[in-house]
């Protein structure tokens, strides 16, 4: 097997809290009294063109959210959105060590709508701990579909056996096993560093 030179990050569970999963979705809808149910069904119609970038933040809280007048706004909604991110320190700071060792080519490989990934790079400078985002909202391709993996190999110009898979759902890391990239099943972020060593990589 070639070695590892190539950390491909899930974001949301890994380095940062979930963005806009099922339990933020949950949450928005009882602090501004809507139909959960409801708010699932419209997102799961829209999701894939909402995290590969066919979708705008804009059209997506129009078919959601304000399909009917609201008393509150669609920024109050946003608002809510950007406050369900926090970091996963012990895992940003990890990353971030491995990116100042110099060791590896550090990339994203995250599913996430475009606005909300802008933010989250820029609110917890992602720029600085990742080299490259290869986040669905700018590929057009999302996990656990084998294209996500297998264009972060062509854009990046690694072989599976010379790349780690770092996420957080298991069928995300299930698929890219398949196609032999290795894996890291994240359960618990905190301990991202212990995973890492198990898994071969050094740190310095």
């Amino acid at each position: 097997m070639g070695r590892v030179s190539l950390l491909l990050w899930d974001i949301g569970g890994v380095l940062l809290t979930n963005g806009w999963d099922r339990v933020g979705r949950r949450a928005a809808a009882e602090k501004f009294h809507l139909d959960p149910d409801d708010l699932d069904r419209r997102h799961e119609t829209v999701a894939d063109a909402f995290e590969t970038g066919r979708l705008d933040l804009d059209q997506y809280l129009a078919t959601t959210v304000f399909d009917t007048p609201r008393d509150f706004t669609p920024e109050d909604f946003r608002t809510f959105m950007w406050s369900r991110s926090s970091p996963h320190r012990a895992a940003l700071e990890c990353a971030r060590s491995l990116r100042e060792g110099g060791q590896y080519v550090m990339a994203a490989l995250n599913n996430e709508s475009t606005e909300l990934n802008d933010y989250r790079i820029s609110a917890f400078h992602l720029r600085d701990v990742l080299h490259l985002f290869l986040s669905s909202c700018y590929t057009g391709r999302r996990k656990p579909d084998p294209p996500a993996y297998q264009y972060a190999l062509q854009v990046t110009q690694h072989e599976p056996d010379e790349t780690l898979l770092l996420d957080d759902r298991h069928e995300n890391v299930e698929a890219a096993a398949r196609l032999g990239l290795r894996t890291v099943w994240v359960q618990d972020p905190e301990r991202v560093r212990e995973d890492l060593v198990s898994a071969g990589i050094t740190f310095g």
